[in-house]
């Protein structure tokens, strides 16, 4: 890496921080059956990632805050390995930042240990459905209606910086194309290996530790 940039990591959440997607999990276990076309809607980019979790959660009533909140807390895995890169970012003075696309209600307590900086939606329960709101939308520079814009946020805080993003999905694409480096699985790694983006592959955090040590990056 250049050693002339202190290292910055923007981290996802959903699928990447924990093993399965808590939006989906949610949506499978509370919504009507509507929400599997505006997911297939999401996914074929017929629909902005906004106005698709936007809908998601204008299927679902205000009254199942408790309820959801305590499924996803029972619910969700943390990716094996996550608490000891934690420690290792921290121990060599790396930044490390999580953006999200997720809701401020789940994502909030599932890292509340590890004392991190977030970036994420909000989720409103003073209506009969739920409201999403997006603290994080695109800047100037983006037009995709991303919710949270994973690329805005990185153009906000990294620059200056050797940026390294690890996901895993369609919500990482953009900041991943604009990133110094990419630890990617799933779709974000197919992605990654289509275009041509310096990248490398991980299922676990020990991995990634490891990628950071093999690129030597460092404070």
């Amino acid at each position: 890496m250049n050693e002339k940039k202190r290292p910055m990591i923007f981290c996802d959440f959903d699928g990447t921080i924990t093993v399965n997607d808590n939006i989906v999990a949610i949506m499978k276990r509370f919504a009507p059956p509507e929400w599997e076309a505006i997911k297939d809607d999401v996914l074929a980019q017929r629909l902005s990632i906004q106005k698709g979790v936007g809908q998601f959660f204008r299927l679902l009533p205000s009254s199942l805050k408790e309820e959801m909140t305590e499924f996803i807390l029972d619910d969700a895995k943390i990716r094996d390995g996550f608490g000891t890169f934690v420690e290792y970012t921290k121990k060599h003075d790396i930044d490390l930042i999580v953006v999200s696309g997720g809701m401020d209600f789940f994502v909030n307590p599932l890292l509340k240990s590890y004392q991190l900086p977030i970036y994420c939606n909000q989720a409103k329960f003073n209506e009969e459905k739920i409201r999403v709101e997006w603290p994080h939308a695109c800047d100037c520079h983006c037009t995709n209606e991303c919710g949270c814009c994973k690329p805005s946020i990185l153009r906000k805080i990294g620059e200056g910086r050797f940026t390294i993003v690890i996901g895993d999905s369609i919500t990482d694409l953009q900041a991943a194309k604009q990133a110094d480096f990419v630890i990617a699985r799933d779709f974000l790694l197919e992605k990654c290996q289509d275009l041509e983006l310096p990248h490398a592959s991980f299922q676990t955090f020990h991995e990634v530790i490891q990628i950071l040590k093999d690129k030597e990056v460092t404070a």
